[in-house]
């Protein structure tokens, strides 16, 4: 396949609680169009639990999926015999749920005998702003959700140089978390954002961990336990107390991130000569307005251009899935049917496809 011929691929995510489907048709080297995007969130279900319950979410999928990838072809008004590739997530993630949405990814490319790709949930991620902009390889990504953590230089479709992780919890969980102890409900990143926006960002002394050290690794466990430590110190915080602490715990996690984004973004310029380097931001958490605003000045400083996708393309979706399928089919590339599903599969160079 030559990499000016426009492909046409149906993507399947599954890794957590979002059933989506989508089609994608484009080529590498120019700004495709999504032909349908369907996300099915489960939101609602998993309210009460003031998390993801991986049972729920299989469940959900198993009840879902077929459905949506039936809305995702009728929305493309495409039928299967016309796709060039079914591309699914194979990992990291809820095992339950990526095992469904593996397996009918390759039911699918069996039935109609097309090539299947297994693409790794955080190359969906890492590529999706390719999917939005004109944007070259290298580039550096800051990958912020609920499970993940990274800072990588994504030097292509396959290839991925990992800067720095977290070494314990995720900086979505940590807003999940706060939310839960504050009672403000789930999904935990928007309600700790608009209660931010009433309170003092100063109001409490919190730890920025690893804020400067050397490195790229994240750490957010310490702060975590700031925050229930705060929260056990009154017997009800009243809703300005609430305030203040979402603000506090916000404005860390802004120190930490621009701390650690900076020491990457010194790396990424030493090693490459780039006239304009690229910052892209993506994942759920992606989509906090003081984190961007953040971003966005750090990288004015920095000489960098500040890239987001947009915020529909920040959380789970299908559509990242397809892209990155399409980008590897246009390399040649395909798996074989056997490939297995993986709830863990870090994204670095090394363990790439």
């Amino acid at each position: 396949m030559t990499e000016l011929q426009t492909l046409t691929v149906l993507g399947i995510e599954t890794s957590c609680d979002e059933t989506a489907a989508a089609v994608v048709r484009g080529r590498p080297g120019a700004v495709p169009e999504i032909l349908s995007n369907v996300v099915l969130s489960q939101v609602e279900e998993h309210k009460a639990y003031g998390g993801v319950v991986p049972e729920i979410a299989a469940r959900a999928h198993i009840d879902h999926l077929d459905r949506v990838v039936t809305d995702a072809m009728a929305e493309a008004n495409m039928e299967f015999g016309a796709l060039d590739a079914v591309a699914g997530t194979a990992g990291p993630g809820l095992i339950g749920g990526v095992i469904i949405g593996l397996m009918t990814a390759k039911a699918i490319a069996q039935c109609h005998d097309k090539p299947f790709l297994a693409v790794n949930h955080l190359a969906g991620h890492a590529l999706s702003p390719r999917l939005t902009e004109q944007l070259g390889f290298p580039y550096l990504l800051l990958l912020v959700s609920g499970g993940h953590c990274q800072l990588l230089s994504v030097d292509g479709p396959e290839h991925y140089t990992r800067y720095g992780t977290t070494i314990d919890d995720a900086v979505g969980e940590a807003f999940d978390k706060t939310a839960k102890l504050l009672g403000l409900g789930y999904p935990g990143g928007p309600a700790v954002q608009r209660m931010a926006a009433q309170g003092n960002p100063n109001a409490f002394d919190l730890p920025r961990p690893l804020a400067g050290r050397e490195g790229c690794d994240f750490s957010f466990s310490g702060l975590k336990t700031a925050i229930a430590r705060a929260v056990d110190a009154v017997a009800a915080p009243s809703e300005q107390m609430a305030a203040d602490i979402a603000a506090s715990f916000q404005t860390a996690v802004c120190d930490v991130v621009e701390d650690r984004t900076r020491n990457a973004m010194d790396r990424f310029a030493q090693k490459n000569n780039l006239p304009e380097p690229t910052l892209v931001v993506a994942g759920g958490v992606a989509a906090n307005t003081a984190l961007r605003a953040r971003l966005t000045d750090l990288c004015t400083a920095q000489g960098f251009r500040f890239v987001a996708p947009p915020l529909y393309l920040c959380t789970d979706n299908a559509a990242m899935i397809a892209w990155a399928g399409l980008e590897r089919l246009a390399l040649g590339r395909s798996d074989s049917l056997d490939v297995s599903p993986r709830a863990r599969w870090p994204l670095s160079e090394a363990d790439a496809r």
